[in-house]
């Protein structure tokens, strides 16, 4: 949530921002116009309720001639004061609806842009793999090696869902224990295992809500959402609590599946493991200082990088532009990895700070000193990575012209296979 001081104080600055970001201005003068009423009102509520004080001391002093006359006048203030609360109980709904759905404002440093054309290329590492055959999409690999069955997933649910076999389900499994341990054991994250349903107000915290309810799926006649990211629980944590200076910095990682609508059409990502209904994912999760949240932005970005690095897989790094940021974020960088059988770089991870919005609606505080006022705290996050897009790209990447896949050697440990053969055949060579 933006603060409303800024509003006030800098509306331009406010303005600008929205514009940038392609978002109604329209919003902005609506919440002004109710900000100045809204204000108007709680002032006229003060003074009345001041004068019924003095009133009810003089009533417990007047003589009973006069008591009558004051009572009446009482009544008559807390009759508008009544009257008021409930103008003002209305104006703050209305205040509250605009507020909440209003985007944050970019960090000064994010390139301007309409959309993801003017994404700038920060970086780059790796080098993408040279094929002497045309390289396969990860979905033609998966079912010739009959460790994905797309058709049978669609039979049981629906489509945009996965069914991972055999040594398809280790391959997954072996990447969600490789990231967390490499997350815990070298980055400093703790673990956490969360709940995968959250109420109204825990997705409200994080900026899920009131703005994308369509996007999200909902448990029927009850007020649990599936989420569609363990940002979600983990930056709730701590929802209004007011931490001390010395707990922060707090990272947290968790592995969870994750469940968005994903509507409309992507041409190619609407086949195979890209645009999924349900998908696993490691999360990160940073808690900062204000001062310090944009190095954390760095250094969540390394930390997910070095699970490209580990695995041998080519990516670039992109800063995004005002038009394509995630709504609650003020800066961000996406990891794209190179996937030779779609011929193109796709995102993996997205490492964003969202500086004070999200603490904001989440009233998560800490104190810059013992005895000081406290503060809003800055909250950060990105993916550490995408399960089912790193099993693609390790297919799609690590594949023979034979069909079989060599398995990165990050994953030895965690696999015990080499090498996934056709008909799931292994091999330790």
């Amino acid at each position: 949530m933006i603060d409303i001081k800024l509003i006030r104080e800098n509306p331009d600055l406010v303005r600008n921002g929205l514009r940038l970001r392609g978002a109604a201005e329209d919003s902005l003068k609506d919440l002004f116009v109710l900000e100045r009423k809204r204000r108007s009102l709680i002032q006229q509520v003060d003074e009345l309720r001041s004068k019924r004080n003095i009133l009810q001391e003089e009533i417990n002093k007047a003589e009973a001639c006069k008591k009558s006359a004051i009572i009446d006048q009482t009544k008559e203030i807390s009759a508008r004061i009544k009257e008021i609360d409930a103008e003002l109980s209305e104006k703050e709904e209305g205040f509250s609806n605009i507020i909440l759905q209003l985007p944050n404002i970019p960090h000064s440093t994010v390139p301007s842009g309409k959309d993801s054309q003017s994404n700038q290329e920060i970086k780059r590492w790796g080098k993408r793999p040279e094929f002497s055959f045309k390289p396969k999409p990860h979905w033609e690999l998966g079912e010739a090696l009959k460790i994905l069955d797309p058709k049978r997933a669609t039979k049981i649910t629906g489509s945009r869902f996965s069914l991972f076999m055999g040594i398809g389900a280790r391959l997954e499994r072996g990447l969600i224990n490789f990231m967390l341990d490499l997350h815990t054991k070298e980055h400093g994250y703790k673990e956490v295992s969360p709940p995968f349903l959250v109420n109204s107000e825990t997705m409200t915290g994080t900026g899920q809500l009131p703005k994308f309810a369509d996007d999200l799926f909902r448990c029927a006649e009850t007020d649990y959402w599936l989420i569609p990211t363990a940002e979600v629980p983990l930056t709730n944590i701590h929802r209004d609590e007011i931490l001390q200076v010395d707990d922060l910095p707090l990272l947290y990682t968790a592995y969870t599946p994750c469940f968005r609508k994903e509507a409309g059409t992507y041409g190619k990502e609407s086949r195979g493991l890209i645009r999924q209904h349900q998908f696993d994912k490691v999360e990160l999760v940073r808690l900062t200082r204000p001062e310090d949240s944009y190095s954390h932005l760095e250094r969540l970005l390394l930390d997910a990088e070095e699970v490209l690095k580990r695995l041998n897989l080519a990516y670039r790094v992109m800063a995004l532009c005002t038009g394509d940021l995630g709504f609650s974020a003020s800066k961000t960088y996406d990891l794209e990895v190179w996937m030779p059988g779609l011929d193109a770089f796709v995102e993996i991870s997205s490492c964003s700070n969202f500086e004070d919005f999200q603490a904001r609606r989440c009233g998560m505080k800490y104190r810059p000193e013992s005895s000081a006022k406290p503060e809003y705290l800055h909250t950060l996050n990105g993916s550490g990575l995408a399960i089912g897009r790193t099993v693609a790209a390790i297919l799609e990447n690590f594949q023979e012209e034979d069909g079989t896949i060599k398995i990165p050697e990050a994953l030895y440990p965690y696999m015990g296979e080499r090498v996934i053969y056709t008909e799931n055949k292994l091999s330790l060579q």
